[in-house]
């Protein structure tokens, strides 16, 4: 395959080579855009594909640029889409002149499987994320975010000796298979609840964690209940949230209201505005959500069950909050450290109506790291997806809804299991 070959050549030149599923995953297809988009033009030199669905295909390509500005955009998006040079030589490392200060021609990483090469060898990337550097030193090379970078740090530079690994469509049908990065109010509710309770059980099975990222939302549509029972019965590894969320869900627990509005009946309870700032105020004098528990003064919700089963959660502040709890960071550096540490061995992430959390989160994670973006506003998950988050689906459901019917299928698959 050869495009314009009939032209005068371009100055510069360059051979690099792609392996995996190149066309179940739509790779190639986006490999030629990027090229023409940038001003260049390629020749397929050899392509070889899979014969068996556990085969990669094979794609090796030169490609013309008319300057040097031109081929570096050219090969800035071939790497991020597996794309790296035949002669890809070694990495090149500089030193950081300064604390959070890498070298001009920093590699800025994607969310992908990266390797790079150093001393003859090819290095996974540990803790990989979206938007960092790669420190190399002593044989283990990894992210790290800028804030992180301290003088002398070893930066890989450039492009060369760099290797991305981006996630194939999966050819066999299984639980992963729904993962297609589709956004549609059209998929039944019931349907995406069978497909994350396989996800869920699959994950398990690998020995990863099941986190949840929730919003406020998840009290005011009555989702307290069924998210309990899922942290209740072992189904939640760790709680992402906001002030918002523990604020409303403890309302809700200690006053039966949430943002002054009787979870039972929908009315408005009368001076219950003030509500929320009484919550915040009992659990103050308790000392703190874990004392409030223990004290017997908080005794249902979801922040009371994550006590009771000494489930890790993370409270992230930001200026609307009042009060806010004892237990929210308002460091946001902190705070984010606090969430990175909690997605480590993630398997699956449900983000349950909370978009800046969702945003936050789908940005610290590896792009093999599925995420499933529960909410009522499409332009949500949407966002989670424009944002590089690839792996993320969307579910456009009330997530009370989704919720329920979650708890209410683990549960029924519980009981015929144990008939069984």
């Amino acid at each position: 395959m050869q495009q314009q070959s009939a032209e005068a050549q371009l100055p510069l030149s360059e051979v690099v080579e792609a392996h995996g599923h190149l066309i179940d995953s739509h790779i190639m297809e986006r490999i030629f855009d990027a090229v023409v988009e940038a001003g260049g033009r390629f020749t397929v030199e050899q392509f070889a594909i899979g014969r068996t669905n556990s085969d990669p295909s094979f794609l090796r390509l030169r490609i013309d640029a008319p300057g040097q500005e031109e081929m570096e955009r050219m090969m800035t998006a071939l790497l991020a889409l597996g794309c790296a040079p035949a002669e890809t030589g070694e990495a090149e490392l500089k030193e950081a002149e300064r604390d959070r200060c890498a070298p001009e021609d920093f590699y800025s990483t994607t969310n992908q499987r990266t390797l790079v090469r150093h001393q003859g060898h090819w290095l996974e990337v540990r803790n990989q994320r979206m938007d960092a550097v790669i420190v190399v030193r002593g044989g283990i090379a990894e992210c790290k975010r800028l804030r992180d970078v301290k003088a002398g740090d070893p930066i890989v530079t450039g492009m060369r000796g760099i290797r991305v690994i981006p996630e194939a469509k999966e050819r066999d049908r299984d639980a992963f298979a729904f993962m297609s990065n589709e956004i549609s109010s059209e998929r039944q509710v019931e349907t995406a609840v069978a497909q994350t309770v396989a996800i869920m059980r699959q994950v398990r099975k690998q020995g990863k964690r099941i986190i949840a990222v929730a919003g406020p939302v998840v009290v005011h549509t009555g989702g307290c209940a069924p998210l309990s029972s899922l942290i209740r019965n072992g189904w939640i590894d760790a709680l992402l949230a906001g002030n918002a969320l523990a604020v409303h869900d403890i309302e809700s627990a200690l006053l039966g209201t949430s943002l002054g509005v009787r979870t039972k009946d929908g009315r408005l309870e009368e001076h219950g505005h003030r509500n929320h700032m009484r919550a915040i105020n009992a659990i103050y004098r308790a000392g703190g959500i874990a004392q409030a528990v223990a004290s017997g003064i908080l005794t249902s919700g979801v922040m009371y069950e994550c006590v009771k089963a000494k489930l890790p959660f993370v409270l992230a502040g930001s200026l609307r909050d009042d009060g806010p709890l004892p237990e929210v960071i308002t460091d946001m550096n902190q705070a984010q450290d606090a969430y990175a540490a909690e997605l480590r061995n993630a398997g699956v992430v449900l983000c349950l109506s909370s978009m800046l959390h969702s945003i936050a989160v789908g940005n610290m994670l590896p792009g093999w790291v599925k995420i499933v973006c529960v909410d009522i506003n499409p332009a949500v998950p949407t966002k989670v997806s424009d944002r590089g988050t690839g792996q993320a689906v969307g579910v456009v459901t009330d997530v009370g809804l989704f919720l329920t019917l979650l708890a209410e299928r683990m549960q029924l698959d519980e009981e015929k299991s144990s008939i069984h």
